[in-house]
């Protein structure tokens, strides 16, 4: 445990020196589609009974959660190419589950701070939901998903080049698909099906139906946590790879 919170506690250290700087970054995003697309579409666009710009909320909170706690990546692979601190976790005695699990809760950490930027955003135009227990439950859990997908990859790709290619493979698709900014039952039946093996599309809509006050189905968080728990184990495989 004590080499998890250490790995935990150096994300945070570098957090907090970019702190104002990350949440700068993290409110652009939200607050151009909140202008773009929420008011530019109107406040008569009703959408199951409410406004267009509370349909988006739920989903950006979505959106940037997988992004935020997906960019841990950027991090660690700026750790292990240039100040070359994976070596000195190779020669540490920190156990891989540990190191894992410190990158993961920081990838968290970092999602967990984006979904306040957005909420308190959402404030600010005038959008007022419920942040109960499922709807955070279902942000971590989607967090979980990304930051755990994001220590697999940092431990594959070579360069920075190829982490911007896996990103555009993976993230961007999923960011526009997912149910983010559209239903995802108004797109064709095929879509419909194939649009339901993307994790941020379950995890889109158990946010958006926690926010709107209603029980949002067990399925999505059952699979949530099936594929963050698999993600986790082949990311704990990577790493275990990466220090052969």
């Amino acid at each position: 445990m004590r080499g998890c919170f250490a790995i935990y506690y150096r994300e945070l250290l570098i957090l907090k020196k970019k702190f104002f700087r990350q949440v700068a970054s993290m409110s652009v995003g939200p607050t151009l589609y909140l202008i773009a697309f929420g008011l530019g579409m109107g406040k008569d666009v009703q959408l199951d009974g409410h406004s267009y710009l509370e349909f988006l909320i739920p989903g950006l909170v979505a959106m940037n959660s997988m992004t935020q706690s997906f960019a841990i990546a950027s991090e660690i692979n700026i750790a292990r190419f240039y100040w070359r601190i994976f070596e000195e976790f190779q020669a540490a005695p920190i156990r891989n589950i540990a190191y894992v699990t410190g990158e993961v809760m920081a990838g968290i950490t970092r999602a967990l701070l984006s979904v306040a930027v957005i909420i308190i955003l959402a404030l600010c135009f005038g959008i007022v939901l419920s942040y109960n227990v499922f709807f955070w439950l279902a942000v971590v859990l989607n967090s979980f998903v990304f930051a755990s997908l994001a220590v697999c990859l940092a431990m594959l790709v070579k360069s920075h080049a190829d982490q911007a290619l896996l990103t555009n493979f993976f993230i961007t698709p999923m960011a526009f698909l997912g149910g983010t900014f559209f239903p995802v039952d108004r797109m064709p039946h095929w879509a419909q099906k194939a649009l339901q093996f993307l994790p941020l599309t379950h995890a889109a809509a158990a946010v958006r139906s926690a926010s709107f006050g209603q029980m949002p189905g067990w399925f999505s968080y059952v699979l949530l946590a099936a594929i963050g728990a698999l993600l986790f184990v082949l990311a704990f495989y990577c790493v275990n790879k990466a220090k052969d």
